[in-house]
């Protein structure tokens, strides 16, 4: 696919979220999206991550001035490993829900069960 700009791609991740189920959506609990143009060094294929505390470890204060959980995108990888627009799509809302997973507390060794690696 070939590179496309920071607004198209946000067009495309809109998308990406209204094919989460609704009921999903709703149980999410202070948790912003956002996008990047490349993950860290590190990890250059990384298409999403999610950066907060999942439910299951939250305790009781734990909401007291607490800063929304994020689930990053990252642009860069995710279009270079998709062909088109409706690939991307799909790769942006199984990234999304992955992130979602985690947010629910639920580890890579439980998604990869799941098939959802």
């Amino acid at each position: 696919m070939q590179p496309i700009g920071p607004e198209e791609f946000d067009a495309i991740v809109e998308d990406a979220l209204d094919e989460v189920p609704e009921e999903l959506m709703a149980m999410l609990d202070n948790v912003v999206f956002l996008v990047e143009d490349e993950p860290p060094a590190d990890d250059p294929d990384l298409l999403g991550v999610y950066e907060g505390v999942p439910l299951t470890e939250r305790g009781d204060g734990w909401g007291a001035g607490a800063l929304p959980d994020r689930i990053l995108l990252f642009r860069g990888p995710l279009t270079r490993m998709c062909a088109d627009t409706e690939e991307l799509t799909d790769e942006i809302a199984v990234t999304v829900v992955h992130e979602i997973a985690h947010h629910f507390g639920i580890d890579d060794d439980a998604l990869h069960d799941l098939g959802w690696d």
